[in-house]
């Protein structure tokens, strides 16, 4: 049997009614992936790369699971075609989309498969994503002495889902 580590995502939208489609990522992580341990406050970002796109909001779910990383990633793109998302044109990258969810780290796994890298590789470039990371665990961030640039704490807050586990 697996054992339970703390799975961290970042989840973000800006198409649409984003903080719908952010609860409905943290519902779905919470009804498939395992219990809900920490949900960061909701930051709003321009989008960095791509296309011209609205401002996207973000934050990040912290849930204690068992599930093995690659059905993490299943659960993940699952909730984001869900949403609407659809899969981005051919040399298309970082479009618009209705939800993103984006593992960032496994308890202290490392996975470089052609789809699938723990911790997330561009994490330390994204302040999007360190912010909220900094708020539900600190003791991963360093964060910067002027703060976070470009980054506003929305006035949003997303809410724990009633179920935080699958029934059984």
């Amino acid at each position: 049997m697996a054992v339970a580590r703390r799975a961290y995502f970042g989840i973000g939208s800006n198409l649409g009614d984003r903080a719908a489609h952010l609860q409905f990522g943290v519902d779905g992580l919470a009804a498939e992936v395992g219990r809900v341990v920490a949900l960061s406050p909701v930051y709003e970002t321009e989008p960095v790369g791509g296309p011209e796109q609205p401002d996207f909001l973000n934050a990040v779910v912290v849930i204690e699971t068992a599930l093995a990383a690659r059905d993490l990633l299943t659960v993940a793109k699952s909730l984001e075609a869900a949403a609407g998302r659809e899969p981005p044109e051919v040399g298309t990258r970082w479009g618009p989309r209705p939800l993103d969810i984006d593992i960032l780290m496994i308890g202290d796994e490392r996975i470089e498969e052609p789809d699938l890298v723990v911790p997330h590789p561009r994490i330390h470039q994204r302040a999007f994503v360190l912010a909220p990371l900094a708020d539900v665990a600190p003791e991963l961030v360093v964060a910067p002495t002027a703060g976070w640039q470009g980054m506003r704490r929305s006035p949003l807050q997303l809410r724990l889902p009633h179920r935080s586990a699958p029934p059984e």
